[in-house]
């Protein structure tokens, strides 16, 4: 099975909108993988089962969800996987390297492009509760502000102000938020791209 998946993500590309991940052409079906992987074997092996660490959660009252998640491969590879309770879809890989750096760069290219960069759509209502695994409540407030503004869901996180929406993030991840408590400042895609010229 990892192997299957290590075979896979050699194929992915990279694209200087998506650095430093690497993308299929679309999101691959994990578990259409996890059945060729199989084909010859008796069983079955869970999504859930290979995942290393969760980096966020959202939830919405009625029972829907969204996860992003990673594998960790053998070789060292992360694998950025995503699922709805319907599906799950490897969107991207990264080199082996600073998980919660990895995490965090992930999230800020979700956000920038609301999931286009990575073959998803990120639409709909705000989350009613967000779990992340990243400590940055700046960090993530910015994810956020990006992710959500100008989006129908900040028609419902804007105060009758209106005049900073940032602050109306901020208000609604203290009352929606789960994780670690605030922590160490999450390293910025733009130091990491500076760095790299």
């Amino acid at each position: 099975m990892l192997e299957a998946l290590e075979l896979r993500a050699k194929q992915f590309r990279s694209r200087e909108d998506t650095w430093p991940f690497r993308v299929p052409h679309e999101p691959l079906d994990l578990e259409e993988i996890i059945e060729t992987a199989l084909v010859d074997e008796e069983g079955w092996i869970q999504p859930d089962s290979l995942r290393a660490r969760s980096v966020l959660r959202c939830e919405w009252d009625g029972g829907d969800a969204w996860e992003l998640w990673v594998i960790a491969l053998p070789s060292g590879l992360h694998l950025y996987c995503d699922g709805d309770g319907e599906e799950t879809r490897v969107l991207a890989s990264a080199r082996r390297g600073n998980a919660a750096e990895a995490d965090g760069f992930f999230l800020e290219r979700l956000a920038e492009s609301r999931g286009r960069h990575f073959g998803i759509e990120m639409e709909g209502p705000a989350p009613d509760r967000v779990r992340s695994s990243i400590s940055d409540r700046e960090f993530l407030a910015d994810v956020f502000v990006e992710l959500l503004e100008d989006s129908t869901a900040s028609t419902s996180l804007r105060s009758p102000a209106g005049a900073d929406f940032r602050a109306d993030v901020i208000r609604w991840l203290d009352e929606v938020l789960t994780g670690p408590p605030s922590g160490r400042r999450q390293p910025r895609l733009q130091d990491a791209t500076d760095q790299r010229i």
